[in-house]
């Protein structure tokens, strides 16, 4: 389970950065799944999903949160 809350970390976290990019007009990951036909609409839907499991899971794995739990 840890390779996958990494995994889905780190495509959490590059979508946000791609997402404040486009404030200055730039679109870093566009650029990239434009050369394949439809991998943009994937690449955005397994970042959803990624931010999803994130959500769903975070009170478990942050240490913080769940230390204010108890």
């Amino acid at each position: 389970m840890k390779e996958l809350h990494m995994v889905a970390f780190i495509l959490v976290m590059v979508g946000a950065i791609n997402l404040g990019l486009t404030v200055f007009g730039l679109n870093l990951v566009g650029v990239v799944t434009n050369m394949v036909p439809g991998l943009g609409n994937i690449f955005n839907l397994v970042v959803g999903a990624s931010g999803v499991y994130i959500f769903a899971t975070h009170m478990q794995d942050c240490k913080i949160c769940s230390s204010k739990k108890k």
